[in-house]
């Protein structure tokens, strides 16, 4: 079984989402004899951002020679991901929604064709089957019924993004209010990972 694990806070050691991620990726190596891991760290090794050259030569255009380690980047990202049967995310908010590094991968393996596709009742997923869950970090509370709630641009996205690929069930462990105070970062941390070592086995 294969296991992509993907993180895209720019805090490092100090990300909670990172903590979170690590300690889900530790439940399933301990719970999935001989699973076979692959990190991609989108901070350290990031992605460009899509540009026009990208989107003409996914339309067939020649590419430029400049665009080629990028290109060969997209399909090493996107083999990584149709390859995992199960897939870990770390995502902390940033202004709302996710990190750009992190947009910046889902604009690498969301390619028609490849994983999802349009039909005549409409669009279909191509992804389906594989387990994803995702560790959110998010500084304060956006839960549904919170003051904040409508500002809540980070779950939502990714599970459209990853319903729209097939992926209907992505589960989540939320980390929340954790730039509220000491006591709430580390009370959401531990709540946190006490869920991650309480996963289902892969």
């Amino acid at each position: 079984m294969k296991l992509l694990h993907i993180d895209s806070s720019v805090l490092g050691p100090h990300s909670v989402s990172r903590q979170v991620s690590a300690a889900i990726v530790d439940r399933l190596r301990q719970t999935t004899p001989g699973l076979d891991v692959t990190y991609r760290d989108l901070t350290r090794t990031p992605l460009a951002h899509l540009s026009g050259s990208h989107l003409a030569a996914a339309q067939g255009a020649p590419a430029p020679a400049e665009l080629a380690p990028d290109l060969a980047a997209s399909a090493a990202v996107l083999d990584e991901f149709m390859g995992a049967d199960v897939v870990v995310v770390g995502a902390p908010m940033y202004n709302f929604t996710i990190p750009s590094q992190l947009k910046a991968w889902i604009d690498r393996i969301m390619v028609v064709g490849k994983t999802f596709k349009y039909g005549a009742a409409g669009p279909e997923g191509l992804a389906g089957g594989k387990r994803v869950i995702v560790a959110i970090s998010r500084g304060g509370y956006y839960g549904a019924g919170s003051p904040a709630a409508a500002l809540e641009h980070l779950e939502s996205y990714l599970r459209g993004v990853f319903g729209f690929m097939g992926i209907h069930n992505a589960e989540f462990i939320i980390a929340d209010g954790i730039q509220v105070g000491p006591d709430h970062r580390e009370k959401a941390l531990a709540g946190a990972l006490q869920a991650a070592t309480s996963l289902r086995a892969a």
